[in-house]
């Protein structure tokens, strides 16, 4: 087997998993801050994508709005829009189960990724539709010297390893993230320093929310649109966040980014192990590290 070929098919496992490391983020960001367990998660990356194709090719059709809404303007729109029902969510369903056990709150999620595919199954085409909306100047490809890559891919990689690590130093190392920290830790002596909590949560939720719009986004031109495509991912994205440690926003971020490699190389070297490498290795750690690789252990 050629250096050649791992190092390509190392970079096509990178490419999923920067959309491991997005979602995953995202999962970790509410787990993390709001201890909520997020199964909505996949549907709000699947919402995102739906989002950038109807506004690139069917407003027009649908609503008689002779408008088109480009690859660019989603990046900003989609995760918008997601983020607004991330907010309702939270603000009108979640706020009733706070007090109560996770596995309720684990269920409305569950319940409302179901009513969301359902909407969309009605309506596009399961097997998938394409999104006819990259942008020319992302076309074609680049030479890396060792393999002809897309320069879209590239794009992609390159624009969520920024978000995902611009997120973690905004959590970690600024004074608001500081303060979402305190709202979650003791949030009775952080509202009495003048601080609206509440808000905070809601907030911190569709922002949650928001990244995995974004992912949909950008795995638009990729893979095709399709209402099941946040169903076939979740629960990978979920061992992915067990792996790095359930609230780590660090850990989402490299787990997602070192398991997307190992799913890539595996399909070199023993391919028929590829879709199960990564719940085989959170099973591992299970076992071995309850609290995950970057978790704190209680």
């Amino acid at each position: 087997m050629s250096m050649q070929v791992i190092l390509a098919q190392a970079l096509l496992g990178l490419n999923v998993g920067v959309f491991y490391a997005m979602l995953s983020l995202g999962l970790a960001v509410i787990f993390g801050l709001l201890n909520i367990i997020n199964f909505a998660h996949g549907a709000m990356y699947m919402l995102g994508a739906f989002i950038a194709l109807i506004g690139y090719s069917l407003l027009e059709q649908w609503f008689g709005i002779s408008l088109q809404i480009g690859f660019w303007a989603s990046l900003l729109v989609a995760p918008v829009i997601v983020g607004i029902l991330g907010v309702t969510i939270e603000r009108f369903m979640l706020k009733r189960l706070y007090d109560l056990d996770h596995i309720y709150g684990l269920l409305l999620t569950f319940g409302i990724t179901l009513i969301l595919q359902g909407l969309f199954a009605n309506y596009f085409n399961v097997s998938g539709t394409p999104y006819p909306g990259q942008p020319e100047s992302l076309s074609g490809v680049v030479n890396l010297g060792f393999m002809y890559f897309p320069t879209y891919r590239l794009f992609a990689i390159i624009f969520s390893l920024v978000v995902c690590f611009a997120t973690w130093y905004v959590i970690e190392h600024t004074k608001l993230g500081s303060r979402l920290r305190a709202g979650v830790e003791n949030p009775d002596l952080t509202q009495a320093f003048g601080l609206n909590v509440p808000l905070m949560i809601t907030l911190t939720f569709a922002f949650g929310a928001g990244l995995a719009g974004l992912a949909g986004v950008l795995a638009a031109p990729i893979y095709s649109v399709s209402p099941l495509m946040g169903a076939d991912l979740i629960i990978v994205v979920f061992a992915v966040v067990v792996i790095g440690g359930m609230g780590s926003i660090m850990g989402a971020i490299l787990s997602g980014l070192a398991l997307g490699l190992i799913e890539g190389l595996t399909k070199v070297i023993y391919p028929p192990a590829a879709s199960t490498v990564i719940f085989f290795l959170m099973v591992l750690v299970l076992l071995f590290r309850p609290a995950g690789l970057f978790g704190k252990e209680k």
